[in-house]
């Protein structure tokens, strides 16, 4: 009864965090209020630090609270270790690069095309798993693989768009997709190698992450002072920050966090079901309070492929993890 109960939690906070997060963050984007709009490259910093904090908290804990030996886990897996903490550089850098990406697709698509399009992680990470990892897939897996490039086709489907919003939209819209594509493919690379990585190491996935924090970090404040070290000079990092930036700052630090802390217990029925619940909540709340998304027929029979083929790779055997990092 206890397991039924934790596999029921686990998909209310997959569907919870991944719906939330994605709402807020297109909110927040489009938000329009008095002052400067805050620095995408800024709320990426932060959800680093806040993230590096949360395993910090994490690994002492797994520790029974000593700071003692917090210290000599850091010292030992980290300091003494340069090569194998060095080997999370390169998915650090794509995952921030990603991270970014995502602020710029929420910034041009509609949170349900996102959502949808997003999708598409499966068939990057299915693909390099296969490459990277030798890693067989089933007819069903592949079967649902064809059937996700349909769906998502289907929703990218031009159709025409209003008077209104002519002039700049077809612009604005191919700046998205080509985000969430390229954040696709960073995503499926980052997170096998980073999978790769774990399997050949006996240290806590917490550790892992705040390695990966660190590299993060860096990475986040270069590209900051990189893009938008002219606007920080004047106004400073923070500008533009409200409740709602907070919000989506503690939302992308933590959601992959908890993810993987229960991720365990649900199965891939399960995920898939989150999946689906997501893509249907954020088109509703798309639709009805953010009021930027005018659905069509061949969008919902895109969803729609897209959902059965989440629910289709999960049926046979297990789809290849993709080790949860926002």
């Amino acid at each position: 009864m206890a397991s039924v109960r934790l596999k029921y939690l686990s998909l209310g906070v997959l569907v919870f965090q991944t719906t939330s997060l994605v709402l807020t963050m297109r909110y927040s984007r489009t938000l329009q209020g008095e002052g400067p709009r805050y620095l995408a490259s800024s709320a990426v910093v932060l959800a680093e630090v806040l993230k590096i904090l949360a395993c910090v908290l994490l690994v002492w804990k797994e520790h029974s609270y000593s700071m003692r030996a917090l210290n000599s886990i850091l010292r030992q897996e980290i300091l003494h270790k340069p090569i194998e903490t060095l080997k999370l550089a390169i998915p650090s850098g794509i995952y921030t690069l990603q991270n970014n990406l995502l602020y710029l697709a929420l910034s041009n698509l509609d949170a349900a095309t996102y959502q949808v399009t997003y999708q598409l992680k499966i068939l990057t990470t299915a693909l390099f798993s296969v490459s990277m990892l030798g890693r067989r897939l089933g007819v069903y897996q592949w079967l649902s693989l064809l059937i996700l490039m349909a769906g998502v086709a289907l929703v990218q489907w031009p159709t025409e768009p209003a008077p209104e919003k002519e002039a700049g939209s077809a612009g604005s819209q191919f700046v998205g997709v080509a985000a969430v594509l390229v954040a696709c493919c960073s995503s499926g690379f980052a997170g096998v190698y980073f999978e790769k990585i774990l399997k050949e190491s006996k240290q806590s996935v917490w550790v892992r992450n705040i390695q990966l924090g660190m590299f993060g970090l860096v990475f986040g404040v270069f590209g900051m002072l990189a893009y938008d070290g002219e606007r920080v000079r004047e106004s400073g990092m923070f500008q533009g920050y409200n409740t709602v930036t907070w919000t989506v700052v503690v939302l992308q630090a933590l959601g992959g966090l908890v993810i993987a802390a229960v991720i365990k217990y649900a199965d891939n029925i399960l995920k898939g079901f989150a999946t689906s619940l997501s893509i249907i909540l954020s088109t509703l709340i798309s639709y009805f309070w953010l009021q930027d998304f005018d659905p069509t027929s061949v969008f919902f029979l895109g969803a729609v492929l897209v959902i059965v083929a989440t629910f289709l790779y999960g049926y046979e055997g297990k789809p290849p993890p993709n080790p949860s990092r926002a």
